[in-house]
């Protein structure tokens, strides 16, 4: 089944070419990524596909019988909402059943309770149900009470997600799944368990992903961006590189005959115009497309980062025994580590583990509760960080990179001007004179990281430094990176950035333990792996079932799961209202003289009496 078709769309911005005459199609079950450098105009497409813009020119034809929803970088929500309110709000049949059945549960009224389950079996709702609980889980939303406005720009994104998911799962239609950097702000679990997800799920998919590790293992098409141009690939990431390469060779070759025949028809083309006119007009026409052939330059700029950078001293950076709590919660617990020249340090965690925390102190933009740290006399930090660039509204790319130097030094002597230098980082001579906030969030990234490395740092701090980059600049950073002759030390959930460049990993594991892992990030997380599943098996102990539900004082108590906290709640309030029910039951037998009455409410206390005792039993396993 075709889902999208469209023919020659072109896009621009004043004189700034997105694309042109592009030509594509998508159908049920495919899975396609967008691979472009920043400003080549991805999101651009998207929300032409969504009718939030407009191409110059072109069709773009959609089946009246598909549903299109995109998961957007920029997210729109009521703040005064809280969590489950939001995820509520969408408008499917099986989502109006959900919440009817939750407000009969609230009400307690048996007829809106039997008309609410009577929907729920109607729409195919309990699964729905079930699989929003588990998104949710997997996401890491706990606080459904919790209002939107209080919620961080990483939660905000993460619920945005789940809803979306759910929306997806809870159309009938034909969906068509949008999703622009969806892995941004989710840890590796997160990002691990959605590649399985969209892997696995029957959905027609397009994407922006930086993460190479998730497109290889969702998508099997990959849609290349570049002059203006659309490419389609079908295979995994490797083989779109494989399949590039080849098209760029069989264009310089193009290119190299086109070049030959231009020099001959050149010198027919100068020839007097009177001996021109008995010559064929075809032969004119096709000498001018032979001369745009001939002159196309296939020359790229490349991010080439051979900077000279300021001479690290014996002593770097050591810190020893730091310790460091807010209020009760320890983030670091007695401390102790020593940078060595050239080490390229990962470190890991969950979101609140401490991890920025550590980073500020290292730099000392915060301090630590005791302990002791120091610092080399020639160290010059570098420090990318989550909150982006700070600039003034109105102030132009070449002026911020000049408010730091007019030139740049180079490792063989030679310096460039700042103008050159954001050449190097594939901002052209009409965006560098450009406002920053004209740039579009990849470009500001790039940006940023051109403005740290500029400032010739010899030990290099990332946070999250991958998100919102395109594929060509991090290949570049990557290489970059492993040449580095500094410190670097990388906070990041991109597997295969820090597969390519760490050395080992700093894992920090709660409650102020940070662990020393040496290898890099995968064969970090295989490791931990294997000792949790080491773990069972070294703690079991045949048991009788009897004495199974017992639990030593000294055990750590199993968390309950998000759908057996919202059972628990259900339970909680389903309880009082059969009780009652009984209790009118009980009340109205001793009045009654009708048999057959009298016979309808027995059979019917004898069910609810045993309903209760289950839910009763059921209350007690889940606090155990």
């Amino acid at each position: 089944m075709n889902y999208i078709t469209t023919e020659n769309l072109s896009k621009s911005y004043g004189v700034k070419t997105l694309f042109k005459d592009i030509t594509f199609h998508i159908n049920e079950g495919d899975k396609i990524a967008i691979v472009a450098k920043n400003g080549s105009g991805k999101s651009t497409l998207l929300k032409i596909l969504m009718g939030k813009e407009i191409a110059d020119s072109g069709t773009v034809v959609i089946n009246k019988d598909i549903q299109v929803v995109l998961f957007d970088q920029e997210i729109d929500f009521e703040g005064e909402l809280n969590v489950e309110q939001f995820m509520m709000t969408l408008d499917s049949a099986p989502i109006m059943a959900l919440k009817n059945y939750h407000y009969a549960l609230l009400s307690g009224d048996p007829d809106d309770m039997d008309k609410a389950l009577n929907e729920m079996e109607i729409h195919e709702a309990w699964d729905l149900e079930n699989e929003m609980s588990q998104i949710l889980t997997q996401l890491k939303i706990t606080d459904l009470e919790a209002k939107m406005k209080t919620l961080s720009g990483g939660q905000i994104k993460r619920v945005a997600l789940a809803k979306l998911l759910v929306e997806t799962r809870a159309q009938h239609r034909h969906t068509l799944l949008i999703m622009d950097e969806p892995t941004n702000h989710l840890d590796v679990d997160m990002v691990e368990w959605l590649e399985n997800y969209l892997s696995k799920a029957m959905v027609t998919l397009l994407l922006v992903t930086h993460d190479r590790y998730f497109l290889d293992a969702v998508c099997d098409i990959i849609w290349e961006m570049e002059d203006h141009q659309l490419y389609v690939h079908n295979g995994s990431y490797a083989t779109y590189l494989e399949n590039k390469i080849i098209r760029e060779e069989n264009l310089d070759s193009t290119i190299d005959k086109a070049q030959n025949l231009y020099r001959k028809e050149l010198e027919w083309m100068r020839r007097q115009p009177k001996a021109r006119t008995t010559k064929s007009k075809s032969r004119q026409e096709d000498f001018y497309e032979t001369e745009k052939i001939a002159k196309t330059d296939t020359r790229k700029e490349k991010l080439e980062l051979d900077f000279e950078m300021k001479r690290l001293g014996n002593k770097i950076l050591e810190l020893r025994d730091i310790n460091k709590s807010f209020g009760d919660k320890l983030l670091l617990k007695n401390f102790s580590y020593q940078f060595q020249r050239g080490e390229k340090v990962g470190i890991v965690g969950k979101n609140g583990a401490g991890k920025s925390t550590l980073l500020n102190i290292i730099q000392g933009l915060e301090p630590y509760d005791s302990g002791e740290i120091e610092t080399g006399e020639t160290i010059k930090f570098g420090y990318f960080a989550q909150k982006g660039l700070q600039y003034k509204e109105d102030q132009r790319v070449i002026d911020f990179i000049k408010d730091i130097s007019e030139n740049f030094p180079l490792a063989n002597g030679r310096t460039i001007s700042a103008s050159q230098f954001l050449r190097l980082f594939l901002f052209d001579d009409q965006t560098q004179y450009a406002p920053i906030s004209k740039l579009s969030g990849g470009e500001k990234r790039r940006l940023h990281l051109m403005y740290v490395l500029y400032q010739n740092p010899n030990f290099l701090i990332f946070d999250e430094p991958t998100n919102d980059l395109d594929l060509p600049t991090l290949t570049v950073l990557e290489n970059f990176l492993l040449q580095f002759q500094g410190c670097l030390i990388i906070v990041s959930h991109d597997r295969y950035f820090m597969d390519r460049i760490v050395d080992h990993v700093l894992a920090f594991e709660g409650e102020g333990i940070i662990k020393d892992f040496v290898g890099n990030f995968t064969e970090y997380r295989e490791k931990k792996s294997q000792q949790q599943n080491k773990k069972p098996a070294e703690i079991a102990v045949p048991a009788p079932k009897a004495a199974a539900t017992t639990t030593p004082a000294n055990s750590t108590a199993k968390k309950l799961t998000f759908n057996e906290q919202q059972e628990l709640k259900n339970i909680d309030k389903e309880i009082p209202r059969l009780e009652k029910r009984r209790e009118e039951i009980l009340a109205e037998l001793n009045k009654e003289t009708d048999y057959k009455k009298i016979a309808a409410l027995s059979k019917e206390l004898e069910s609810l009496t045993e309903k209760i005792q289950d839910l009763e039993m059921r209350w007690l396993e889940l606090h155990e």
